[in-house]
């Protein structure tokens, strides 16, 4: 399913890309990579930020006198991590896709710009070290490996400020997951009582430095 899903985004995207191309006053097709840093933000593990990194493809369009519009997919590594009942650090991959579609507010015309808008995020299972497998986490009797089945469809909401020339420019920009990441675990009634009968609650919140290259 989830390869389906990321053939019909790249169809989407590609042939919405061809069509702005084709249409080159104003518009930009970019190419972005950089690095990113993700919390987790929630009650139930002690957690500690972690260093991760993403890439991906925009194209920036027209929209209506200093506004335009963004479109974008990009692929993202998330880290961070959980301490275990020994004080260690449990070291938590997440990666996927994430779909955005932004509102883009031309402070200076082709040069400095605002960005925010909705993304729509497309994971998979957090993965950890076999080594940390049965770890337990630190304040449960859950062990690392009991969590790892999260929510696979993700909303977060985006804010960012870019910078540069037509042909390349720096981008920083902040994601919240507004969407709870941990909300596929309280369907399984044995992990939560394995929690103490408390609710699983976690949001992603993660800020990201990217160059990007205009075609």
């Amino acid at each position: 399913m989830k390869n389906t899903f990321l053939t019909i985004t790249c169809l989407v995207f590609t042939s919405f890309a061809l069509a702005q191309y084709n249409n080159r006053d104003g518009n930009r097709i970019g190419i972005s990579g950089g690095i990113n840093q993700s919390t987790l933000m929630g009650s139930n593990f002690s957690t500690k930020p972690g260093n991760g990194f993403a890439g991906g493809l925009s194209v920036r369009g027209n929209y209506y006198d200093n506004w335009s519009m963004i479109y974008g997919m990009q692929f993202f590594v998330n880290k961070f991590s959980l301490e275990s009942t020994l004080k260690q650090d449990i070291d938590y991959s997440l990666s996927g896709v994430q779909i955005k579609l932004l509102l883009s507010y031309n402070i200076i015309k082709d040069h400095v710009s605002v960005d925010f808008g909705p993304v729509l995020q497309v994971n998979g299972k957090m993965s950890i070290s076999g080594a940390d497998e049965n770890k337990t986490l630190n304040g449960t009797i859950l062990k690392a490996n009991d969590i790892i089945d999260v929510s696979k469809i993700n909303g977060n909401a985006y804010f960012g400020i870019s910078g540069g020339g037509k042909v390349v420019r720096a981008l920083i920009f902040y994601q919240y997951g507004f969407s709870n990441i941990f909300g596929n675990l309280n369907s399984q009634d044995n992990l939560t009582l394995l929690n103490g009968n408390q609710k699983f609650k976690g949001n992603i919140g993660t800020i990201s430095g990217q160059i990007i290259f205009n075609l």
